[in-house]
């Protein structure tokens, strides 16, 4: 039985769409579509979530935005990392790091609370 997709722990789109943005700009469909590819379908992001999140962190000067044309020549708007960008994405990297090492030492732990 397949697996239903995860849900994003509030905090996360950010991180997830900065890193996406890191290989170079994408249109709002290229970013969901890479992250469901590159998690074998375990994340979905949906448009209702996508673009507030592109939007809000435009407001924040982390990306800037600038219309394109699509792989099948359709107007599509671009993103791409701002410097404070890429300085956030580095920021939250390491929180997450730290954080997902943190939950590996919990999930495989042999010693019982005291």
């Amino acid at each position: 039985m397949p697996r239903p997709p995860l849900a994003l722990l509030q905090g996360t789109l950010d991180v997830i769409v900065l890193k996406t943005l890191s290989w170079g700009p994408m249109h709002g469909y290229a970013i969901a579509r890479w992250i469901q590819q590159v998690t074998d379908d375990a994340l979905r992001v949906e448009e209702g979530s996508l673009y507030p999140a592109l939007y809000r962190m435009e407001n924040r000067g982390l990306v800037k935005a600038e219309w394109g044309l699509s792989e099948n020549n359709r107007r599509a708007k671009y993103y791409r990392l701002t410097a404070a960008g890429k300085r956030q994405l580095v920021e939250e990297s390491t929180s997450w790091s730290h954080f997902a090492h943190a939950l590996g030492k919990i999930l495989t732990a042999t010693q019982q609370p005291a």
